[in-house]
């Protein structure tokens, strides 16, 4: 089964998979994750390789934001969603509960996307208020954040477009628009294309220094699928070691942030145990 990857649907700058959509196999529920074991390596013996990028947006948002407390997480190698429960509640790691760390995590991915109080309260099942007042601690908590939210709209009204750090550009004719609905979804499109756009273009240059390495080392190991922000690998037994090595380390190096890029792997007889 082979899939056509196009390079000029997705606006963000990611590779999009069609005819069959292999990005789009379900992950998030067991029922659907066992469609994963039906992809198996094309040699016998030969093992599937994962290696995904960890929270890659969030480490882009905290360089491209400049702000001290996302780094300093990242930096520390800290659970950015307990970090950010932590500042945002004012309490200590130990205080940190289950639901305060999934309210950061909802924040946290939302403030990504340009999240309004509408949206945040849809996903926590909470008012609107309450979601505004939490957002707003969240600015409070990291005003690098909220800085950059600022200055990408302002330069975004200027210019008539956003750049990515490796200079793509995504334009943005709505920016300016009287409609108070184009416009907003402009601003939270100019908000989230410089991290979502730069994600894009890092796991891009991962994949070709990968491809590079491959035939560097002259190995049989295979690159198989791009799926947002993993790599999927098939390989033989006795590359195994060098490839669990050698695909995180390839991928940590792809650009140099102010944060260290991280990148984990798993591997099994299949997709669904390398996942």
């Amino acid at each position: 089964m082979h899939t056509y990857y196009r390079q000029t649907i997705a606006a963000t700058g990611r590779l999009s998979s069609q005819f069959p959509n292999l990005q789009n196999i379900p992950i998030r529920l067991e029922e659907g994750r066992k469609i994963r074991k039906a992809f198996v390596p094309s040699e016998e013996g030969w093992f599937m390789l994962s290696a995904d990028y960890s929270q890659i947006e969030l480490r882009v948002l905290a360089h491209i934001s400049g702000d001290k407390g996302l780094q300093e997480a990242f930096l520390h190698d800290m659970d950015i969603h307990t970090k950010t429960a932590m500042d945002v509640f004012g309490v200590a790691a130990d205080q940190v509960d289950s639901n305060m760390r999934r309210s950061a995590k909802a924040v946290n991915f939302g403030i990504v996307y340009g999240i309004s109080d509408y949206g945040l309260s849809q996903n926590l099942n909470i008012t609107r208020k309450e979601a505004a007042r939490f957002i707003d601690q969240y600015f409070d908590a990291f005003q690098g954040v909220r800085t950059y939210m600022d200055e990408i709209v302002k330069e975004a009204k200027r210019d008539g477009y956003v750049k990515t750090m490796l200079e793509r550009r995504r334009y943005l004719p709505e920016i300016n628009a009287s409609n108070f609905n184009l416009r907003s979804f402009a601003e939270r499109t100019a908000m989230n294309t410089p991290i979502q756009g730069t994600a894009a273009d890092i796991i891009k240059l991962a994949m070709i220094l990968m491809d590079d390495a491959l035939r560097e080392h002259k190995l049989k190991s295979r690159m198989l699928l791009q799926v947002h922000d993993e790599l999927v690998f098939e390989v033989p037994p006795e590359e195994m070691e060098l490839m669990t090595r050698l695909v995180p380390e390839t991928m940590e190096r792809a650009l140099e942030l102010s944060v260290p890029l991280k990148a984990e792997v798993s591997s099994g007889v299949n997709w669904y145990e390398a996942k």
